[in-house]
C-alpha cells in the first residue's frame, strides 16, 4: 500500500534520544508513512543509527549532510523528496505518540482543510535518569481544545500560540501553494513558518489529543535551554516578532493580540530574570527594545495588563 504521509526527521547528535523516536514511529497505529532522517553531519552515531533503520524498514530513508547546515536546512533537504499528498515533521530528540499519525492525517482527511494541529507536553528529566512526560500546558490547551474541524485564526485566533512544526500534519500541497520554506541558519525557525501556515492555509484542524513528547534534555543542550546565549536571543526575538508581522500584513488583529499576550505573558519573564545577571549590557539593550516594542503593541490593542508588563520590562534598560 502506498504511503499516504511523509515525516521528516532531522537530527544533530542525537544519538542518545534517536532509537526512541524511530521506534515511535514504528509504534504508530497509521502505518502508511514513510520517514525522511536527515542527518546533519553529526558527529555521534545519528547517521549509523539512521542507516541502520533503514536497512531494516524500507520505510526510512535517509539523507547525510556533509556539513552542518541546521535545523531548518535539513527539514528544507527533505521537503524537497516529499511525494506523499501529506507530511509532518518529529525532531529526533522527541516522540511521538501511538495515534498522532492517524489523528492528524484523519482529521484532515475527514475535514478537507490543509493542516490539522494537536497538543504536545514536555519530556523532563526525572530523579532516575530517564525523562517523564508531564501535563498540557495551559497555552497549548488555548490552541487546540476543544476540537475544531475547518476553522481559521479569525474564528479561533488563540491557535496561532502553537508555533511549533511537529504538532501539525498538512497537505503537501499547502508548503507547494503557499511557497512555505524554513529559514536556514537561524534557531526558532518554525515560528514565522507556522504563522505562514495559519495565514495561508484556506482552513485548519484542531484536535486536543497529545500527538508529540518533547524533550527538554538533562545535559541543557536543547536550543530552548540556550536563550542565555545572545546570538540565540536576537533568533528568539527575531522569530517572535517575525511571526507578528506575518499576522500583521495577514490583518489577523485579534490573533496579533492572542500573540502579544502570550508572548509577555510566557516568553518575556524568564528571558527578564536572565538579563538581569547577565554579563552582556547588550542583552539588556536587545531585550528592552523588544519589550518596548511590544509595549507599544500592547497598548495599541487596548491590552491594558499585559502592556504595563512589557513597560516595567523595558524600563529595566
Amino acid at each position: 500500500m502506498p504511503a499516504v504521509v511523509t515525516v521528516i526527521v532531522p537530527g544533530f547528535d542525537v544519538a542518545a534520544f534517536a532509537e526512541e523516536a524511530l521506534d515511535s514511529l514504528r509504534a504508530q497505529t497509521f502505518t502508511e508513512w514513510v520517514a525522511v532522517l536527515v542527518d546533519d553531519a553529526s558527529t555521534d552515531g545519528t547517521g549509523e543509527i539512521f542507516d541502520a533503520a533503514a536497512s531494516s524498514d524500507p520505510r526510512f530513508i535517509v539523507v547525510h549532510h556533509d556539513v552542518r547546515l541546521g535545523l531548518g536546512a535539513a527539514r528544507n533537504t527533505a521537503l524537497a523528496l516529499v511525494d506523499t499528498p501529506f507530511v509532518g515533521f518529529l525532531d529526533a530528540d522527541d516522540r511521538l505518540t501511538p495515534h498522532a499519525l492517524e489523528r492528524l492525517v484523519g482529521a484532515v482527511v475527514d475535514s478537507g482543510s490543509d493542516f490539522a494541529v494537536g497538543a504536545y507536553v514536555r519530556l523532563r528529566p526525572d530523579a532516575d535518569g530517564g525523562y517523564t512526560s508531564g501535563v498540557v500546558q495551559p497555552w497549548v490547551t488555548a490552541a487546540t481544545d476543544p476540537a475544531r474541524r475547518s476553522t481559521t485564526l479569525h474564528d479561533h485566533p488563540d491557535a496561532a500560540g502553537n508555533i511549533v512544526a511537529w504538532s501539525k500534519v498538512s497537505r503537501t500541497d499547502l508548503w507547494r501553494r503557499a511557497d512555505l520554506r524554513f529559514p536556514v541558519g537561524k534557531a526558532y525557525e518554525d515560528q514565522i513558518v507556522a504563522q505562514q501556515m495559519y495565514t495561508r492555509a484556506r482552513s485548519f484542524d484542531v484536535i486536543p489529543d497529545v500527538v508529540v513528547e518533547w524533550r527538554e534534555r538533562a545535559d541543557g543542550s536543547s536550543i530552548t535551554q540556550q536563550k542565555a546565549a545572545l546570538p540565540v536571543l536576537r533568533d528568539y526575538l527575531e522569530a517572535l516578532s517575525g511571526g507578528i508581522a506575518v499576522l500583521e500584513d495577514a490583518g489577523h488583529q485579534r490573533a496579533i493580540a492572542a500573540r502579544v499576550h502570550l508572548i509577555l505573558a510566557m516568553d518575556v519573564p524568564p528571558l527578564v530574570e536572565i538579563a538581569r545577571t547577565h554579563p552582556d549590557d547588550e542583552y539588556r539593550r536587545e531585550l528592552g527594545a523588544f519589550a518596548r516594542d511590544l509595549a507599544s503593541r500592547a497598548s495599541d490593542l487596548e491590552l491594558t495588563a499585559p502592556a504595563a508588563t512589557a513597560l516595567s520590562a523595558a524600563r529595566l534598560w
